[in-house]
């Protein structure tokens, strides 16, 4: 079918209330303001729900009479309800699951006619982490004639890949023999827009088999894409027509490995939530890549989409930089996590959920695995086991071509067993955790608890009973998915032969440990750390607070953010990414990380679960000369040397691809060096200070590239000194306001604070911040930032 980009010309308001323009993807959760008291809690950062609606005006052109027209919705949450000329059309519950509505028979050609969506978010909690609200993925508008190619009805599909052969499948509506008579469909094969195979198929014929000359295989090293073409001729002349993208890619498994394309691979994998920071969970494809290219360019090779099916703009992203996704379909099965998720509805509708999933991913050669559920306790008992294998067969049946696992937190699993339910779906706690007392706890206690936190959890997973609690289940996939269970690595490589086994969720502070092992175990395929980049919602796991309400598990208004990731919400990176990539073998030189704690003189932080370090890249501190603070020195190597202002500060030996430092604050020039066991040099790196007055910086990402109307850009804007160094100690409130354009989000990784993306005003979080802005029809735009005293702008335009 013909498709159209259909986010133009909506209106959208709270239900009752009046309505404005916007644009399409949209956030209408991050437009309400928070409260202490919303029962969305933690989990969801304390946004409120809502019944947000919307609507479109639109006319249809009298040459759409007799033919075929669908609505495409990649994703709305949550409890959608689509209407026509006041008609309902459709309705769909799950938020993270396309759906195609076919709206032929309301639509009133040569008319206008009113679209309007209802989506119903106003029970909560009904969600772990932040969800977004509203119609947050991208619309389209699909017309074609009654024997039209159908939505996801173009598959191709792998063979071989030593000769390069693929299978094309192009499924039209069904139709009567006489509209068939004279039907051929045309099945093209392009490379860089020139056309390298070709085949025609005859009426019913819907299957043809192609060899590709000089085929080039999709992989995370050469992500070579290729696209098909699909057209619909009677008589001769073209009456429908789709494109899609696609790699020629073989990914296969067993006990010996994961191969892609026959070459062993092993995944350096992080876990992601679905929103995209400063703009919330809207997903235009700007974001999507740009999220996706830091996080391949930081060393990651892999993204678990956590815990729901991914958006499409993302997969496309994933396609063209080479990176490979395990998406997963559900947080939650018939048992729900918190009181109004989606478990009561999900034995009506999974069935359902499983075809648009595999509809949407098909073509996408970077999605190699499914996941069919995280942390989910049904498998317990023998209906789960069932509904398990139910599930697996029907992803085997609609696609043979992926792996299955699941996201199997063996505890849990195990726990539920025996009659101990982790989560309490009648609980008003956003994170459906029974809750614990934790009044009266210092930061001292809540540490204390904190470390002992993952040993319990490893403990209980590696127990006997444990493991016949979860092999039922692992028995249905094809990879067992292991959820903070890597005690089990080695032991079930002795128990279970016959298992392969990913590391689906992991604490980052594990990385180096878990690695090693990965390298060593054939069967161990990768790792997959939480996470790979901070979110909003969770509130706090992984915080390190020097505030007194960061004691406890869940931290309460005004926290925002998780505060855990390789890198901050903006991109920004970690000690925590520094200690993956020595871990994965990818440092160059020495990675210098620096706790902030000397800006915080006297005050013991608490330490959240999720985070081994909250060191950051800086040795910028105004006003904290004198104080002591530690510094983490990154490296293969087995031996490193630490420089303050050229001083020595001692050589150390890498214990864990690292070396930790305890030092005084002196601004300057911090220089790391790493040495090998003959003390020859093997690189170095410095950290600088910024001298002189602080202004503010404004820099248009992927460097001063040209702008048109609607392209959406993102400019960095930090609080640096007159030499252009970054200053981590002087944060305050920014002002960003756009001229010629449209401020989608701006912020920072500041993860408690009352600021609100949307406003335009934010605080700098380590002297960093970030600004999202659609260009507007003129195709220039004036940024203008103002902060103390101090006040920058930016021209983007199409020149």
């Amino acid at each position: 079918m013909y498709r159209t980009l259909f986010t133009e010309g909506w209106t959208h308001g709270l239900k009752g209330e009046p309505k404005r323009a916007v644009i399409l993807p949209h956030d209408a959760m991050q437009l309400q303001q928070r409260d202490p008291d919303e029962k969305s809690g933690s989990g969801c950062a304390y946004f409120p729900g809502g019944v947000y609606t919307y609507q479109k005006k639109w006319y249809a052109p009298e040459g759409l009479a007799g033919k075929r027209m669908i609505l495409h919705f990649e994703g709305v949450y949550r409890n959608t309800v689509v209407k026509v000329n006041d008609q309902t059309v459709g309705e769909k519950h799950y938020g993270y699951a396309p759906f195609w509505i076919d709206i032929s028979e309301t639509v009133r050609t040569g008319e206008e006619n009113v679209i309007e969506v209802e989506a119903d978010n106003s029970r909560t909690p009904n969600s772990r982490w932040y969800s977004g609200g509203g119609i947050y993925r991208p619309v389209w508008l699909l017309t074609g004639t009654q024997n039209c190619i159908k939505p996801g009805g173009v598959k191709v599909k792998t063979l071989s890949i030593d000769p390069a052969r693929i299978q094309v499948s192009a499924d039209t509506f069904d139709t009567d023999a006489a509209s068939i008579y004279g039907m051929e469909k045309r099945i093209e094969i392009l490379s860089a827009g020139d056309c390298i195979a070709q085949a025609i198929l005859h009426g019913e014929d819907h299957t043809a088999f192609f060899d590709i000359p000089n085929g080039r295989l999709w992989s995370e090293e050469n992500p070579a894409l290729y696209t098909c073409r699909v057209s619909v001729l009677v008589n001769g002349a073209i009456k429908d027509s789709e494109e899609v993208c696609f790699g020629i890619r073989l990914a296969e498994v067993s006990p010996k490995g994961l191969f892609m394309n026959g070459k062993e691979t092993k995944l350096r994998g992080g876990c992601i939530h679905s929103d995209n920071g400063i703009i919330g969970a809207a997903s235009f494809y700007e974001a999507e890549y740009r999220k996706v290219k830091l996080l391949k360019d930081a060393g990651f090779n892999a993204l678990r989409i956590a815990h729901n099916p991914a958006s499409p703009a993302l997969l496309k992203a994933c396609d063209e930089l080479g990176v490979y996704v395990m998406d997963e379909g559900w947080d939650m099965w018939y048992k729900r996590k918190t009181k109004y998720d989606y478990g009561e509805f999900f034995m009506d509708e999974y069935w359902s959920d499983i075809e648009a999933m595999v509809d949407t991913d098909y073509n996408h050669p970077s999605v190699i695995m499914y996941s069919i559920g995280n942390e989910i306790s049904e498998p317990a008992e023998d209906k789960g086991i069932q509904l398990a294998c139910d599930i697996a067969d029907r992803f085997r049946c609609l696609d043979d071509t992926r792996i299955l696992t699941v996201g199997c937190n063996i505890t849990i699993l195990y726990s539920s067993k025996v009659g101990q339910e982790t989560f309490d779906p009648e609980s008003d706690s956003s994170n459906g955790v029974h809750d614990d007392e934790e009044s009266d706890m210092d930061s001292t206690k809540f540490n204390e608890m904190i470390s002992q936190f993952g040993e319990m959890m490893e403990g209980t997973a590696n127990s006997k009973e444990a493991d016949e609690a979860s092999t039922p289940l692992f028995e249905a996939v094809d990879v067992a998915g292991y959820n903070y269970a890597s005690g089990r690595y080695v032991l079930d490589g002795e128990l279970h032969p016959d298992r392969v086994i990913v590391g689906s969720e992991t604490f980052p502070q594990c990385i180096y440990r878990n690695w090693q092992l990965v390298k060593k175990l054939p069967y161990l395929i990768g790792d997959f750390m939480w996470t790979a980049m901070d979110y909003i919602g969770e509130v706090g796991i992984g915080a390190w607070s020097y505030t007194p309400d960061g004691s406890g598990f869940t931290k309460p208004y005004p926290w925002v953010l998780g505060e855990v990731g390789a890198m901050d919400l903006i991109g920004t990176p970690t000690g925590e990414l520094f200690m993956a990539q020595a871990a994965w073998d990818l440092l160059k030189a020495p990675a210098i990380a620096v706790s902030p704690d000397l800006c915080y003189p006297g005050i013991v932080p608490a330490k959240g679960a999720w985070r081994g370090t909250n060191t950051i890249p800086s040795w910028s501190f105004a006003g904290c000369e004198g104080r002591e603070t530690y510094v983490e020195v990154y490296s293969t190597s087995p031996f490193v040397a630490l420089f303050i202002n050229g001083k020595a500060i001692g050589v150390k030996t890498t214990e864990n691809a690292m070396a930790v430092y305890r030092c005084t604050y002196e601004p300057g020039v911090l220089e790391a060096v790493s040495y090998d066991a003959d003390g020859k040099e093997m690189g170095r790196s410095r950290l600088e200070s910024a001298a002189g007055n602080v202004g503010i910086r404004l820099t248009q990402e992927q460097g001063n590239t040209a702008v048109a109307d609607g392209s959406i850009v993102f400019v960095d804007v930090d609080l640096v000194g007159e030499n252009g160094i970054v200053e981590s100690h002087a944060d305050q409130t920014i002002q960003v306001s756009v001229e010629g354009g449209t401020l989608l989000g701006f912020g920072s990784g500041k993860a408690r604070t009352e600021s609100r993306f949307v406003t335009g005003f934010y605080e700098t979080h380590y002297g960093r911040a970030l600004a999202a802005v659609m260009v507007g029809e003129t195709g220039t735009a004036k940024i203008t930032a103002t902060g103390q005293g101090i006040r920058s702008e930016i021209i983007l335009s199409e020149g």
